[in-house]
Formats: C-alpha cells, sequence, structure tokens
C-alpha cells in the first residue's frame, strides 16, 4: 500500500511544480472532500431519509439550500483561492517541502494534534468575539443565517470570517512547515470535522459517541439554535475550552435532563 501512495506521490511531484500542487492542488482536493462530504445531506433533508437521527425536525427549502452552494462557489473562488495563492511564500518560507521520502508518521501525527490543539484555540476566542453584538450583526449573522445546519453551511461565512477561519487553519502548518502530504491530510481532517459538525444529524456511530472530548454535530447545533448573546459552545473541533470557561453550561444542563428523561423545562418524553 505504502510503495503505491508512494507511486503516486511521485507521479504528482514529478508533472506538476511545488506551485501547482500547493495552491491548486490544495485548492482542488479541499473542494472535492468538501462537496463530496456535505451534499449527500442535502439529499438526506430533502429526501427524508435516516430521519429519526436527524437533531432538528425543521428543513430548509430547496431555494435556501441552492443559495447556499452558489454562495459557497462565489466565496471559495474568490476568497479561498486568493488565500491559498497569496499563503504559499510563506509556507515555503517555512520550510514546506513536497518531495521524498514521506516523514514519518510519529511526525505527522505530532504535527497534525498541534494543529488541532492551535486551531481549537485560536477559533474559541475567535467564534467567541464573533457573538459579541457588532461583529455578530455586521459579520457572523451571515453564518447563522442556516439556524438548522447541513454539511455545507460549515463555510458559508461573511468573507471577513472566511479570512478567520482560514488564519485559524494554516496557522499551524506555516508555524511548521510541513510536508505537502501532512498539510493535506490536516486539511482533509479540518474539511471532514466541520461537515460532520453542520451535517444536522447525530448517528449512532458518530464519533462523538466514541471520542471524549470531541464536539460534533450535537453539540455544534445547540449553538444554531440559541440566540447569539447565550448560544455557547464556541469550540471548533474539541469541547475543551467551552468546558473550561463555562460557556456549554446551558448544553450540559440539557444533555441532562435529557438523560434523566426530562426536557423543555420539565415536560416528559
Amino acid at each position: 500500500m505504502a510503495s503505491i501512495i508512494e507511486s503516486g506521490w511521485l507521479y504528482l511531484i514529478t508533472h506538476f511544480s511545488d506551485f501547482q500542487l500547493a495552491c491548486l492542488g490544495s485548492f482542488f482536493l479541499h473542494e472535492s472532500v468538501f462537496f463530496l462530504s456535505g451534499l449527500p445531506f442535502i439529499y438526506l433533508e430533502r429526501a427524508g431519509w435516516l430521519k429519526k437521527y436527524k437533531i432538528q425536525m425543521k428543513n430548509n427549502t430547496p431555494a435556501a439550500q441552492e443559495k447556499c452552494i452558489v454562495r459557497l462557489l462565489l466565496y471559495h473562488f474568490g476568497v479561498n483561492l486568493p488565500v491559498m495563492l497569496a499563503s504559499y511564500p510563506v509556507f515555503r518560507h517555512m520550510g514546506m517541502q513536497s518531495s521524498l521520502p514521506f516523514p514519518s508518521w510519529k511526525v505527522i501525527l505530532m504535527q497534525i494534534t498541534f494543529y488541532f490543539i492551535l486551531e481549537d484555540f485560536i477559533f474559541y476566542w475567535g467564534h467567541r468575539f464573533l457573538h459579541t453584538k457588532w461583529l455578530y450583526k455586521h459579520v457572523h449573522s451571515i453564518h447563522h443565517e442556516y439556524a438548522t445546519p447541513f454539511g455545507l453551511t460549515s463555510e458559508y461565512a461573511h468573507p471577513a470570517e472566511i479570512l478567520f477561519l482560514g488564519f485559524a487553519t494554516i496557522v499551524g502548518p506555516a508555524i511548521t512547515g510541513p510536508h505537502l502530504v501532512t498539510l493535506w491530510l490536516w486539511m482533509v481532517l479540518r474539511v471532514l470535522e466541520t461537515v460532520e459538525a453542520h451535517c444536522g444529524y447525530h448517528f449512532p456511530w458518530s464519533l462523538s459517541n466514541f471520542l471524549p472530548l470531541y464536539g460534533g454535530a450535537d453539540f455544534h447545533d445547540y449553538h444554531h439554535r440559541l440566540l447569539y448573546t447565550k448560544s455557547g459552545n464556541y469550540s471548533s473541533t474539541f469541547t475543551y475550552m467551552d468546558w473550561v470557561f463555562g460557556t456549554d453550561k446551558g448544553y450540559r444542563k440539557l444533555q441532562a435532563l435529557k438523560n434523566a428523561g426530562v426536557e423543555n423545562g420539565g415536560k416528559q418524553t
């Protein structure tokens, strides 16, 4: 298996420049993973399949879903792609490379763990700041247009917020100057995580059922349902920042009520 991957990688670095791979290749990878993982949730919602796992019973209209897709394409080509192009010199300066051999799995794992920790920290404070009155009204309210999120709404946001989210995601790799394969793996994991967090479904196989401190769809869906001043649950991938600063109290109280068989202010379920 390793030899097949290395052969495929050798083909890429032989036929494409580092700039093409790091910028255009990264953009193509992002778009492919994002839409291939996000689009199925639109069809699940329209068809009503797996409805028993849907967190909110309300559905988005086809027009709202289509609006999201159109805006996303504009944002991705108008914001994401230019950011990737502009950040290439920084990554090169910090030592990013694409040549063989690949770094060891130990190095890849350590770097991606560092990226998750740093991204969580930056995202939490930035996201919490976006919920102040002025920034919410003028910037973050765009993302909250969808009170019932679906996978693709994860990147539906004001261009200023997209820049912030991009910074939170790339600052770790920019610091370490990773191998391109590490950068791509980090990108794939981050996209899959944020799509899952916005998917609107809590499945028995959802990662949050097995991985401690992992947020997932149920945790983030709560954030979308409430008023901006009282939402909480500001974390990105893992929930420890909300736990440390007490911004998940409402969510934990609701979970405790559910576990006790009581919901909605004492009404029996």
